[in-house]
Protein backbone atom coordinates (compact mmCIF):
# COMPACT_ATOMS: atom_id res chain seq x y z
CA UNK A 1 0.00 0.00 0.00
CA UNK A 2 1.39 3.29 -1.11
CA UNK A 3 2.03 6.36 1.89
CA UNK A 4 -0.54 7.92 0.07
CA UNK A 5 -3.08 5.26 0.65
CA UNK A 6 -2.20 5.02 4.30
CA UNK A 7 -2.40 8.67 5.01
CA UNK A 8 -6.26 8.16 3.69
CA UNK A 9 -6.44 4.10 5.36
CA UNK A 10 -5.52 6.40 8.60
CA UNK A 11 -8.08 8.40 8.70
CA UNK A 12 -6.09 11.43 9.18
CA UNK A 13 -6.10 12.93 5.71
CA UNK A 14 -7.76 12.29 2.04
CA UNK A 15 -6.36 12.72 -0.68
CA UNK A 16 -7.48 14.51 -3.97
CA UNK A 17 -6.38 16.10 -6.66
CA UNK A 18 -7.37 19.63 -8.64
CA UNK A 19 -6.43 21.81 -11.37
CA UNK A 20 -6.25 25.07 -10.81
CA UNK A 21 -6.24 27.68 -13.92
CA UNK A 22 -2.48 29.47 -15.15
CA UNK A 23 -1.29 30.68 -17.30
CA UNK A 24 -1.21 28.66 -20.31
CA UNK A 25 -3.22 25.96 -19.05
CA UNK A 26 -3.83 24.31 -15.58
CA UNK A 27 -1.93 22.98 -12.92
CA UNK A 28 -2.33 19.73 -11.39
CA UNK A 29 -2.75 20.26 -7.18
CA UNK A 30 -2.52 17.22 -4.66
CA UNK A 31 -5.11 18.50 -1.65
CA UNK A 32 -4.91 16.66 1.62
CA UNK A 33 -7.84 17.52 4.16
CA UNK A 34 -7.82 16.86 7.57
CA UNK A 35 -10.52 14.26 8.86
CA UNK A 36 -9.78 15.40 12.20
CA UNK A 37 -10.93 19.05 13.61
CA UNK A 38 -8.66 21.54 12.00
CA UNK A 39 -5.73 22.71 14.47
CA UNK A 40 -5.75 25.44 15.95
CA UNK A 41 -3.61 28.09 17.30
CA UNK A 42 -3.70 30.81 20.64
CA UNK A 43 -7.09 31.75 20.79
CA UNK A 44 -8.68 28.23 19.21
CA UNK A 45 -8.19 30.44 15.63
CA UNK A 46 -7.51 28.29 12.77
CA UNK A 47 -3.57 27.78 11.40
CA UNK A 48 -3.09 28.37 7.96
CA UNK A 49 -2.96 25.74 5.49
CA UNK A 50 0.39 24.25 4.72
CA UNK A 51 1.94 24.30 0.79
CA UNK A 52 4.62 22.68 -0.15
CA UNK A 53 6.47 22.98 -3.11
CA UNK A 54 8.63 20.39 -4.70
CA UNK A 55 12.17 20.39 -6.33
CA UNK A 56 13.65 20.76 -9.71
CA UNK A 57 12.78 16.88 -11.11
CA UNK A 58 9.84 16.42 -8.55
CA UNK A 59 6.40 15.94 -8.18
CA UNK A 60 3.63 16.65 -5.26
CA UNK A 61 4.08 13.26 -4.98
CA UNK A 62 7.62 13.67 -2.90
CA UNK A 63 5.45 14.78 -0.31
CA UNK A 64 3.47 12.57 1.34
CA UNK A 65 5.66 11.73 4.35
CA UNK A 66 5.32 15.21 5.44
CA UNK A 67 1.66 15.45 4.86
CA UNK A 68 1.39 12.48 7.39
CA UNK A 69 3.17 14.23 9.98
CA UNK A 70 1.17 17.18 10.10
CA UNK A 71 -2.18 16.18 11.25
CA UNK A 72 -5.13 18.60 11.93
CA UNK A 73 -3.88 20.65 8.84
CA UNK A 74 -4.76 21.26 5.64
CA UNK A 75 -1.93 20.92 3.13
CA UNK A 76 -2.02 21.58 -0.90
CA UNK A 77 0.92 20.52 -2.75
CA UNK A 78 1.67 21.22 -6.78
CA UNK A 79 2.65 19.68 -9.78
CA UNK A 80 5.04 22.58 -10.94
CA UNK A 81 4.91 23.68 -14.47
CA UNK A 82 6.94 21.19 -16.73
CA UNK A 83 6.53 18.45 -14.23
CA UNK A 84 4.21 16.11 -13.12
CA UNK A 85 0.38 15.85 -14.59
CA UNK A 86 1.73 19.47 -15.43
CA UNK A 87 4.39 18.91 -17.80
CA UNK A 88 2.65 19.94 -20.98
CA UNK A 89 1.96 23.27 -19.54
CA UNK A 90 4.28 25.75 -21.80
CA UNK A 91 7.51 28.45 -21.21
CA UNK A 92 8.16 30.46 -19.71
CA UNK A 93 9.74 28.87 -17.06
CA UNK A 94 11.66 30.38 -13.99
CA UNK A 95 11.68 31.41 -10.76
CA UNK A 96 9.06 34.08 -11.36
CA UNK A 97 6.76 32.36 -13.51
CA UNK A 98 6.67 29.60 -10.93
CA UNK A 99 6.26 31.54 -7.90
CA UNK A 100 3.10 33.32 -9.71
CA UNK A 101 1.59 29.95 -10.36
CA UNK A 102 2.11 28.59 -6.74
CA UNK A 103 0.31 32.05 -5.97
CA UNK A 104 -2.81 31.41 -7.80
CA UNK A 105 -2.64 27.83 -6.15
CA UNK A 106 -2.65 29.40 -2.90
CA UNK A 107 -5.71 31.64 -3.78
CA UNK A 108 -7.84 29.03 -5.12
CA UNK A 109 -7.13 26.30 -2.52
CA UNK A 110 -4.89 27.41 0.22
CA UNK A 111 -6.89 30.67 2.00
CA UNK A 112 -4.19 32.25 2.36
CA UNK A 113 -1.93 33.27 3.97
CA UNK A 114 -0.37 30.02 3.93
CA UNK A 115 2.83 28.18 5.72
CA UNK A 116 5.27 27.56 2.82
CA UNK A 117 7.14 24.89 2.65
CA UNK A 118 10.04 24.52 -0.29
CA UNK A 119 12.55 21.74 -1.14
CA UNK A 120 15.90 21.94 -3.33
CA UNK A 121 14.21 24.31 -6.21
CA UNK A 122 11.01 24.69 -4.10
CA UNK A 123 13.04 26.69 -2.11
CA UNK A 124 14.09 28.90 -4.49
CA UNK A 125 10.30 29.75 -5.45
CA UNK A 126 8.81 29.73 -2.51
CA UNK A 127 11.80 32.56 -1.85
CA UNK A 128 10.69 34.59 -4.63
CA UNK A 129 6.50 33.64 -4.15
CA UNK A 130 7.43 35.66 -0.71
CA UNK A 131 8.89 38.33 -2.43
CA UNK A 132 6.21 38.62 -5.30
CA UNK A 133 3.11 38.00 -3.21
CA UNK A 134 3.91 38.87 0.46
CA UNK A 135 0.46 38.96 1.66
CA UNK A 136 0.18 34.64 0.57
CA UNK A 137 2.82 33.72 3.25
CA UNK A 138 2.42 33.65 7.10
CA UNK A 139 5.80 31.86 7.37
CA UNK A 140 8.89 30.20 5.23
CA UNK A 141 10.96 27.07 5.84
CA UNK A 142 13.00 26.31 3.29
CA UNK A 143 14.29 22.43 2.94
CA UNK A 144 17.27 22.01 1.87
CA UNK A 145 17.32 24.86 -1.33
CA UNK A 146 16.31 28.51 -1.64
CA UNK A 147 19.97 29.48 -1.17
CA UNK A 148 22.43 30.10 -3.76
CA UNK A 149 23.94 26.56 -4.38
CA UNK A 150 27.86 27.33 -4.70
CA UNK A 151 29.22 25.72 -7.59
CA UNK A 152 31.10 22.22 -8.09
CA UNK A 153 34.68 22.05 -8.16
CA UNK A 154 35.71 22.58 -11.88
CA UNK A 155 32.86 24.40 -13.32
CA UNK A 156 33.49 27.47 -14.70
CA UNK A 157 31.60 30.77 -13.55
CA UNK A 158 30.59 31.43 -17.51
CA UNK A 159 29.50 27.95 -18.21
CA UNK A 160 26.80 27.02 -20.04
CA UNK A 161 22.74 25.84 -19.25
CA UNK A 162 23.51 22.23 -20.05
CA UNK A 163 26.48 22.37 -18.14
CA UNK A 164 25.27 23.83 -15.58
CA UNK A 165 22.32 21.60 -15.11
CA UNK A 166 24.99 18.35 -15.35
CA UNK A 167 27.19 19.60 -12.68
CA UNK A 168 24.62 19.92 -10.27
CA UNK A 169 22.20 17.65 -10.83
CA UNK A 170 24.11 14.34 -12.53
CA UNK A 171 22.01 11.18 -12.82
CA UNK A 172 18.89 13.16 -11.94
CA UNK A 173 19.06 15.04 -15.12
CA UNK A 174 20.19 12.32 -17.29
CA UNK A 175 16.95 10.27 -16.63
CA UNK A 176 14.78 12.64 -18.18
CA UNK A 177 16.23 11.58 -21.80
CA UNK A 178 16.02 7.19 -21.32
CA UNK A 179 12.59 5.38 -21.57
CA UNK A 180 11.90 2.45 -19.29
CA UNK A 181 9.90 -0.95 -20.36
CA UNK A 182 8.07 -0.91 -17.53
CA UNK A 183 6.79 0.42 -13.93
CA UNK A 184 8.96 -1.77 -12.33
CA UNK A 185 12.60 -1.48 -14.47
CA UNK A 186 12.06 1.76 -13.56
CA UNK A 187 11.83 1.09 -9.80
CA UNK A 188 15.18 -1.05 -10.23
CA UNK A 189 16.46 2.11 -11.84
CA UNK A 190 16.07 4.36 -8.53
CA UNK A 191 16.58 1.50 -6.02
CA UNK A 192 20.10 1.59 -7.38
CA UNK A 193 20.32 4.91 -6.81
CA UNK A 194 22.65 5.89 -3.23
CA UNK A 195 20.28 8.11 -1.62
CA UNK A 196 17.48 5.56 -1.80
CA UNK A 197 19.62 2.85 -0.12
CA UNK A 198 16.51 2.45 2.52
CA UNK A 199 13.70 1.96 0.02
CA UNK A 200 10.56 2.72 1.39
CA UNK A 201 6.69 3.17 0.06
CA UNK A 202 6.96 6.98 -0.09
CA UNK A 203 10.06 6.69 -2.40
CA UNK A 204 7.96 4.41 -4.38
CA UNK A 205 4.92 5.91 -4.82
CA UNK A 206 7.13 8.64 -6.04
CA UNK A 207 8.47 6.86 -8.30
CA UNK A 208 5.57 5.12 -9.89
CA UNK A 209 3.76 8.79 -10.45
CA UNK A 210 7.00 9.83 -12.32
CA UNK A 211 7.01 7.41 -14.67
CA UNK A 212 4.23 8.46 -17.84
CA UNK A 213 3.40 7.80 -21.31
CA UNK A 214 4.54 9.22 -24.50
CA UNK A 215 3.71 8.94 -27.93
CA UNK A 216 6.37 7.19 -29.27
CA UNK A 217 9.03 8.94 -31.80
CA UNK A 218 9.27 8.41 -35.65
CA UNK A 219 7.15 4.96 -36.86
CA UNK A 220 7.85 3.47 -33.59
CA UNK A 221 4.47 2.13 -31.99
CA UNK A 222 3.77 3.33 -28.53
CA UNK A 223 3.56 4.79 -26.03
CA UNK A 224 6.43 4.70 -24.30
CA UNK A 225 7.31 5.22 -21.09
CA UNK A 226 9.86 8.32 -19.79
CA UNK A 227 10.22 10.44 -16.59
CA UNK A 228 7.24 12.77 -16.53
CA UNK A 229 9.51 16.34 -16.20
CA UNK A 230 10.16 18.17 -19.24
CA UNK A 231 14.02 18.41 -19.76
CA UNK A 232 13.73 21.86 -21.51
CA UNK A 233 11.58 22.72 -18.25
CA UNK A 234 14.79 21.79 -15.81
CA UNK A 235 17.20 23.74 -18.37
CA UNK A 236 15.68 26.64 -18.09
CA UNK A 237 14.93 26.54 -14.41
CA UNK A 238 18.54 26.08 -13.51
CA UNK A 239 19.90 28.22 -15.51
CA UNK A 240 17.35 31.17 -14.16
CA UNK A 241 18.17 30.03 -10.38
CA UNK A 242 21.67 30.73 -11.61
CA UNK A 243 21.70 33.81 -13.37
CA UNK A 244 18.12 35.36 -13.29
CA UNK A 245 17.09 38.66 -11.59
CA UNK A 246 14.21 37.07 -9.50
CA UNK A 247 16.01 35.24 -6.98
CA UNK A 248 18.52 37.94 -6.39
CA UNK A 249 16.27 40.22 -5.62
CA UNK A 250 14.37 38.45 -3.18
CA UNK A 251 17.32 37.55 -1.57
CA UNK A 252 17.79 41.00 -1.06
CA UNK A 253 14.33 41.54 -0.02
CA UNK A 254 14.81 38.63 2.56
CA UNK A 255 17.39 40.77 4.35
CA UNK A 256 15.10 43.40 4.75
CA UNK A 257 11.93 41.44 5.82
CA UNK A 258 10.69 41.28 9.46
CA UNK A 259 9.13 37.36 7.92
CA UNK A 260 10.78 34.56 10.12
CA UNK A 261 13.01 32.02 7.71
CA UNK A 262 13.91 28.69 8.53
CA UNK A 263 16.55 26.83 6.95
CA UNK A 264 17.03 22.91 7.25
CA UNK A 265 20.09 21.96 5.92
CA UNK A 266 20.70 18.14 5.42
CA UNK A 267 24.29 17.11 5.68
CA UNK A 268 24.52 14.57 2.36
CA UNK A 269 23.52 15.33 -0.97
CA UNK A 270 22.27 14.25 -4.11
CA UNK A 271 24.24 10.91 -4.45
CA UNK A 272 24.26 10.66 -0.44
CA UNK A 273 27.88 12.23 -0.66
CA UNK A 274 29.39 13.79 2.77
CA UNK A 275 29.08 17.33 2.65
CA UNK A 276 25.69 17.97 1.09
CA UNK A 277 24.20 20.19 -1.59
CA UNK A 278 25.36 23.48 1.03
CA UNK A 279 28.79 23.51 3.10
CA UNK A 280 28.08 24.36 6.11
CA UNK A 281 30.18 27.66 6.22
CA UNK A 282 28.05 28.70 3.21
CA UNK A 283 24.80 28.27 5.08
CA UNK A 284 26.66 30.15 8.15
CA UNK A 285 27.56 32.88 6.38
CA UNK A 286 23.76 33.51 4.92
CA UNK A 287 22.82 33.24 8.52
CA UNK A 288 24.98 36.60 8.88
CA UNK A 289 23.09 38.17 6.06
CA UNK A 290 19.70 37.19 6.13
CA UNK A 291 18.90 38.50 9.99
CA UNK A 292 15.84 36.43 10.05
CA UNK A 293 17.07 32.87 8.77
CA UNK A 294 17.13 30.47 11.51
CA UNK A 295 19.42 27.70 9.80
CA UNK A 296 19.73 24.05 11.52
CA UNK A 297 21.38 20.57 10.20
CA UNK A 298 18.90 17.38 10.19
CA UNK A 299 21.78 14.80 11.03
CA UNK A 300 21.47 11.64 9.65
CA UNK A 301 19.36 12.52 5.80
CA UNK A 302 20.52 13.48 2.24
CA UNK A 303 18.84 16.06 -0.09
CA UNK A 304 16.14 13.44 -0.92
CA UNK A 305 15.33 11.77 2.45
CA UNK A 306 14.91 14.79 3.92
CA UNK A 307 11.61 14.90 3.00
CA UNK A 308 10.76 11.51 2.44
CA UNK A 309 12.08 9.69 5.77
CA UNK A 310 12.92 10.37 9.23
CA UNK A 311 14.38 11.99 10.80
CA UNK A 312 13.94 14.79 8.07
CA UNK A 313 10.07 13.81 8.05
CA UNK A 314 10.04 15.19 11.68
CA UNK A 315 12.12 18.14 11.23
CA UNK A 316 10.16 19.44 8.81
CA UNK A 317 7.02 18.95 10.75
CA UNK A 318 8.79 21.32 13.24
CA UNK A 319 9.96 23.98 11.30
CA UNK A 320 6.71 24.37 9.96
CA UNK A 321 4.94 24.47 13.49
CA UNK A 322 7.49 25.94 15.36
CA UNK A 323 5.95 29.34 15.79
CA UNK A 324 2.61 28.04 16.48
CA UNK A 325 2.93 26.20 19.78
Amino acid sequence: MSVVDQVEATGSHTYTTHDVAVAGGTLRVGVWEPTTPGATGPGGAPLPAVVLVHGITASHRAWPAVVSALPGRRVVAPDLRGRGRSNTLPGPYGMAAHADDVAAVIGALADGPAVVVGHSMGGFVSLVLTHRHPDLVARLVLVDGGLPIPLPPGVPDGATPEELVRALLGPAIERLTQTFPSAEAYREFWRAHPAFAEWNPVVEQYVDYDLAEFPAAGGDTGPVLRPATSSDAVAADSADSARGDALPAALAWAAETSLPVAFLRAPRGLLDQPGGMYPADTVADWERRLPRLTASEVVGVNHYTIIMAEPGVSAVAAAVTAVED
